[in-house]
């Protein structure tokens, strides 16, 4: 599946928090987010509309590492 090319830092963490991902801070531009789920694990996802597609290319790899998922499954289950 194709990275969505016009995801918000604000659409991204709606969606990871179907993971159990929630906002923990938020500083000038970016959002903090930890999950408990498996280990403690946080992201930093840039507040910015629409995120870089590198930077959410890395975010989505960081994640499905940490949720065990491979890359196309975690697309399909955040954006369809």
């Amino acid at each position: 599946m194709r990275l969505p090319r016009d995801t918000s830092g604000r659409d991204l963490v709606k969606a990871l928090a179907r993971l159990g991902y929630e906002v923990t801070n938020r500083t000038g531009s970016h959002f903090r987010i930890t999950t408990q789920r498996r280990g403690e694990h946080h992201i930093t996802v840039p507040a910015h509309d629409p995120i870089n597609v590198g930077t959410l290319s890395a975010i989505l790899r960081d994640v499905a590492q940490h949720v065990g998922l491979t890359r196309d499954k975690l697309l399909r289950e955040l954006f369809e």
